[in-house]
């Protein structure tokens, strides 16, 4: 079993396509249906709650949350977790905000820089995630992997994950996910490891630089 190459995660990113992203056994280990903000779709977002099974969460950097007054959903956090922004829903357009159509919209809103905080609902079903600035230099996260990987790629700085949860209702682990990748036509699967060491080695990447917040 090998990981994929980072350059190859990063170009599957780019095209639109779900990629695995794997954290350290140190941490959680365990895998996420990665996806770029920019790509979403209603038929992504249902694929990933079919095959996944996990939460679906959109992690975003901290600037655009403060730009929308999208408020933590705690002020104190234990180290090392993830931190989630009040959940949302868009309220233009969508239903209840539960199906893959309704949350695809919300994803489109919040990487829209014409968007504003009274286009939204809150508490909503759309899971927003504080990247924390620095990338995966500074928090070997799923949220930070992921939002790298969208920089990387080009695009704007966010993305969706979701956890992978195998049929009997446990976390995946690495054997596990290896075998759903081989299944789902042997999709990309990365090691956070392995992106925080291209990510020291690719001079041409700063990973303090953000794309500009403004997108469509």
């Amino acid at each position: 079993m090998e990981f994929s190459k980072i350059e190859e995660a990063i170009n599957d990113i780019k095209r639109g396509k779900l990629v695995i992203v794997v954290d350290d056994e140190n941490r959680e280990n365990e895998g996420d249906l990665v996806l770029a903000a920019e790509k979403v779709t209603a038929n992504k977002i249902n694929y990933m709650i079919t095959h996944a099974r996990g939460l679906v969460c959109m992690p975003l950097i901290r600037q655009r949350l403060e730009d929308l007054e999208i408020p933590p959903m705690i002020n104190h956090n234990e180290i090392n977790r993830c931190m989630f922004a009040m959940s949302v829903d868009y309220k233009h357009g969508t239903t209840t905000g539960i199906s893959p159509a309704d949350r695809a919209a919300t994803i489109k809103a919040l990487i829209d820089g014409k968007s504003k905080n009274e286009d939204f609902i809150m508490p909503g079903h759309l899971f927003p995630l504080v990247y924390k600035e620095g990338g995966v230099l500074a928090r070997q996260g799923h949220t930070e992997a992921s939002v790298d990987l969208a920089k990387l790629a080009g695009l704007y700085p966010a993305s969706v994950i979701c956890e992978i949860i195998n049929e009997d209702g446990t976390m995946a682990k690495l054997p596990d996910l290896f075998e759903f990748s081989k299944k789902h036509n042997d999709m990309k699967i990365i090691s956070i490891k392995d992106l925080v060491d291209y990510t020291k080695k690719n001079k041409k990447f700063s990973i303090s630089e953000e794309k500009s917040l403004i997108y469509g």
